[in-house]
């Protein structure tokens, strides 16, 4: 079985490593905006907070180093029960030196006979991505358990899950990658492949189940260019269960959980997820059927859920005077802002009049909320839960705690150890991270950009062509002058915001 030798895994894909990646919505900064969209009170973090932060499942803890990197008062803990993860994720952390992670070999299943469970702190944030739909009934007990006596009162947990009604008609196509990847034997990565196969197959012969759903067909077209890797720790678990909100929420309710909100922040905003006549039949207040009526309109394969131990409400006043608190970075030189987008409503669009201003501010430093509601000539000034909202949610913005500092080693060491540990030919565009410095919060970015920052770093000058040969060693010349073209664009459109964000020297600084 896929599970490895002795299944030790009990059904759970081991014997290939979970790609690295990092998930912004598992930051901390995220979160508490989440919170307080939702109107709840969220957790105190500031630039002096000493935050503990725990992770299950963290893979091989990419992410977790991230966050300890970018905020070396904190403390991180990530745990997972596959030994290939934590000593992977205890390397990268030597490596780099940094010394507020820590990371355990447990498993949540066991956690009332595991010893090594009592020694972790209380935690102000618990996350949880890619595990609650993929492990059994056991390990979902032992996750109750955790968050029930590790996350503090008033503390935040995310937790992300396959959903239904969405994946109901993908159903099937899982359970045939499940059955026909483990029949055809092998390791994880051989299996899923087999199944991708007949997966394909059956498509391209009309199969009923595998063309009459949207989903279904934007899952087969995701797999053709996703990696084995992933995708065999995605369809490849014996206990994988898509979960209706409901069901998730009352599962939580023994460890005092309330649920708050959306971590894709867009979603809290209703307008853009729904149009006019689904909207009308929102006439009940009630939360689980709101989020039920939305699920029935959304055609998405991952809920994001924001839950508190203990949630405190805020009045539209509180709210509002907590989120002109947050200070904003922008992510993308103003050049490169997009101002129209696709949101399952239809086309949401920036409103240049209020947002110009904002936007010009922004692509100079990070500001606070009150400070871009301030800026003169703007139409309106009473809404910061929009502006953060757009701008975040977009993922064109990012909380942040301060303004950027010099790059900090520990820094330079996590970035120049993820390029050299992850860079393959063929993972140049999954989602990673550039560590910063000052900001507290890491930069998402594909796996190319954090290459090409540790070359700016170490060779302290671009050289695109010379970058492009070590990248595609053997390529014909055609395919060297795209690529070199490519990270030239990059260096033109990222650099910039390397500079701005704390994860390189600024310009004036690296030129000495």
């Amino acid at each position: 079985m896929s599970a490895g030798i002795g299944n030790w895994g009990g059904g759970y894909v081991t014997d290939i490593a979970y790609l690295p990646g990092y998930y912004r919505h598992q930051s901390p900064l995220h979160l508490n905006l989440a919170c307080l969209l939702g109107g709840v009170a969220g957790i105190d973090i500031g630039p002096d907070t000493r935050l503990t932060c725990l992770e299950l499942g963290c893979g091989q803890g990419f992410g977790a180093l991230m966050l300890a990197a970018c905020n070396p008062a904190w403390q991180v803990f990530g745990v997972d029960f596959n030994p290939a993860h934590i000593a992977a994720a205890r390397d990268l952390a030597a490596e780099a030196g940094i010394a507020n992670a820590q990371f355990l070999e447990a498993d949540v299943a066991a956690v009332n006979d595991d010893p090594a469970w009592r020694d972790l702190p209380e935690a102000d944030v618990v996350t949880l991505h890619g595990l609650w739909s993929w492990v059994g009934d056991g390990a979902r007990a032992g996750i109750v358990r955790v968050l029930g006596e590790k996350l503090r009162p008033g503390g935040i947990a995310y937790v992300s899950y396959n959903a239904l009604p969405a994946w109901q008609g993908a159903l099937g196509m899982q359970r045939l990658l499940l059955e026909a990847g483990t029949r055809a034997g092998g390791s994880s990565d051989r299996q899923v492949a087999a199944g991708w196969e007949l997966v394909r197959t059956l498509a391209a012969a009309k199969a009923a189940h595998l063309n009459d759903s949207s989903l279904v067909q934007a899952l087969t077209q995701r797999g053709e260019r996703t990696h084995l890797a992933y995708l065999a720790h995605e369809y490849m678990n014996a206990a994988w269960r898509p979960c209706f909100h409901a069901d998730v929420v009352r599962a939580l309710a023994p460890a005092k959980l309330d649920w708050v909100a959306s971590a894709h922040l867009l979603e809290n905003f209703t307008p853009l997820m729904l149009g006019e006549e689904a909207r009308a039949a929102l006439l009940q207040s009630d939360p689980m059927i709101r989020e039920l009526v939305k699920d029935m309109f959304l055609i998405r394969s991952l809920r994001q859920d924001v839950f508190v131990r203990g949630a405190r409400r805020l009045s539209n006043v509180e709210r509002d005077a907590a989120l002109a608190e947050v200070m904003l970075a922008l992510q993308c030189e103003e050049a490169q802002f997009v101002w129209e987008f696709e949101v399952p409503a239809g086309q949401a669009r920036f409103e240049r009049e209020f947002f110009g201003p904002v936007v010009s501010a922004l692509a100079a430093a990070p500001q606070r909320v009150d400070a871009l509601l301030g800026l003169p000539g703007l139409p309106r000034r009473d809404n910061p839960g929009e502006l953060v909202g757009m701008l975040v949610g977009s993922q064109q913005a990012l909380p942040v705690l301060g303004p950027p500092t010099a790059p900090d080693p520990h820094v330079q060491r996590l970035n120049r150890a993820a390029a050299k540990r992850f860079l393959r030919p063929d993972n140049f565009d999954i989602g990673m991270a550039l560590a910063t410095s000052g900001t507290g919060s890491p930069l998402p970015c594909a796996m190319l950009d954090v290459y090409i920052a540790d070359r700016l770093q170490t060779d302290g000058m671009t050289a695109a062509a010379s970058w492009a040969r070590d990248l595609g060693p053997g390529q014909p010349p055609e395919e060297l002058a795209r690529l070199r073209e490519f990270i030239e664009r990059v260096l033109a459109e990222r650099a910039p915001v390397w500079r701005r964000l704390g994860v390189l020297p600024p310009a004036a600084a690296a030129a000495m």
